[in-house]
């Protein structure tokens, strides 16, 4: 009967076999892997410390554990020995080349940012420099729009001008009509006059010296 019971454990202890369960050399000098599952058989090689091993299985008591390793050599070693974490030997040097490409990484992103900061400056000058010329184009348009409102100004102003000129020419013209009508009526005057004149000459003349009442001449006879 325990030798049955004995089969029956080693059956299940056998089953984390299939499982090939992880494990590695805990932080030892080094660990030999022996030939069958105790220290009296044959040394098959030396492990160091944070070697991976894939387990196949332990023996009756627990106390060893059939291995290999990654590079296909197997045996057994103790389980004292072994670790489910990763070792300090393992993680370490992991941890160094993480570093070691976060450093990187972080260098790269260092030089990023430095372009990027470039990059922000030179647009910042660009900037600047896109509102100055705005300033100057602004104040470009101002005077075009001072000189262009004075422009229409003064062609409103001419207009004007030309306006009253022409209104003053037409004042010109009926005043040279009305002064030429004067000068005909003047002249139409004078003729009238000169005539009146010559008439009253020769009224005068002719006919007033009738209208006196002739002299008796005195008879010596008286």
């Amino acid at each position: 009967m325990l030798r049955y019971l004995s089969v029956i454990a080693f059956v299940f202890a056998a089953l984390p076999a299939q499982a090939q369960a992880v494990k590695y050399v805990s932080d030892e000098v080094f660990v030999v892997l022996h030939k069958g599952p105790g220290a009296e058989y044959r040394w098959v090689a030396k492990l160091t410390p944070g070697t991976r091993l894939r387990m196949a299985g332990t023996a009756e008591d627990g106390e060893w554990a059939e291995v290999t390793t990654d590079r296909g050599t197997t045996g057994w070693v103790s389980t004292e020995f072994l670790s489910s974490d990763t070792p300090a030997q393992v993680r370490l040097p992991a941890a160094e080349a993480r570093a070691a490409k976060l450093s990187t990484e972080n260098a790269e992103l260092n030089n990023q940012v430095a372009a990027l900061e470039a990059e922000k400056l030179e647009l910042l000058k660009k900037i600047n420099s896109s509102d100055s010329e705005l300033g100057d184009v602004s104040q470009e348009l101002s005077n075009l729009q001072q000189v262009s409102g004075k422009a229409m100004q003064l062609d409103t102003d001419n207009r004007r001008l030309i306006e009253e000129t022409e209104n003053l020419r037409a004042g010109v013209d009926m005043l040279e009509a009305e002064n030429l009508r004067l000068q005909d009526n003047l002249k139409s005057e004078d003729f009238i006059n000169g005539a009146l004149a010559v008439m009253m000459g020769v009224f005068i003349t002719l006919v007033v010296p009738r209208l006196w009442p002739k002299r008796r001449k005195s008879s010596s006879w008286a």
